[in-house]
């Protein structure tokens, strides 16, 4: 029909994707950890799109110097342009980006928020105190603040209801959600609590999230986890971190 009558043409963008996430309080600008995630169902990167299967804390395609390139070429610049309109922007800037081999970055979007599932390995080397970054950035004081990181690796692994992305049940009884600790903590996204059951209520159920020496470490703790809980229809990647794992080794 009439919808053929336009096409778009775009370039194809090869690379990796990063999330690039800074707390800003209109003037000072504080980089956070920098992340990584991937958003295809099933591993190796294939199948539909989805939220996000998971992610890992740093991310290390981003060097130092990756690092201030994405600062001076879309950071800085970003925050400039919204300060020339009259915007004093307080908050979570968090850019979606594309790198690819010889280093180019490329803007995929940008939200006025946290990136999901990529915050819950960041949170979890956030040594710094959440609320008060929260609240100083609210007041415009965050130019004398300086941001303490665990310098660990930190890896999450989204466990989603069977059929995610696409139709999935809920109300699936949830068994084996073990105790945290400073080094593991179970994030819940999609599940519903009544009397005293924990059951399904989302594509994306759990993120489980650990703590290690370096991101092999850290998927081995996340996944000896994962593999203790466990209802009906199930379903997670089993090579979250891989590309980082490659570079390490």
């Amino acid at each position: 029909g009439k919808a053929g009558n336009k096409i778009v043409i775009e370039e194809f963008l090869e690379g990796e994707e990063v999330s690039f996430t800074v707390l800003t309080d209109g003037k000072t600008i504080l980089p956070l950890a920098s992340s990584q995630d991937h958003k295809t169902r099933d591993n190796e990167d294939k199948g539909p799109n989805t939220g996000g299967m998971g992610a890992y804390s740093p991310a290390p395609i981003v060097s130092k110097e990756t690092h201030q390139k994405i600062m001076e070429k879309v950071i800085n610049p970003t925050m400039e342009g919204l300060l020339k309109e009259g915007m004093i922007y307080r908050g979570f800037l968090y850019a979606g980006l594309i790198i690819d081999e010889k280093n180019n970055i490329k803007v995929l979007e940008f939200n006025c928020r946290f990136g999901d599932p990529e915050t819950q390995p960041i949170l979890m080397r956030l040594e710094s105190d959440l609320i008060d970054l929260c609240y100083q950035a609210s007041k415009g004081e965050l130019e004398e603040v300086k941001l303490k990181w665990n310098p660990e690796v930190a890896l999450g692994v989204v466990m989603a209801a069977g059929g995610y992305p696409g139709p999935y049940k809920k109300g699936h009884s949830i068994k084996g959600i073990p105790s945290e600790s400073e080094t593991l903590k179970v994030f819940h996204a999609g599940t519903k609590a009544k009397n005293n059951l924990i059951t399904t209520n989302g594509g994306r159920v759990l993120c489980v999230t650990a703590l290690g020496k370096n991101t092999a470490d850290a998927q081995i703790k996340a996944y000896n986890c994962v593999n203790k809980i466990d209802w009906q229809d199930c379903f997670f990647r089993t090579d979250i971190g891989y590309r980082a794992i490659e570079r390490e080794s």
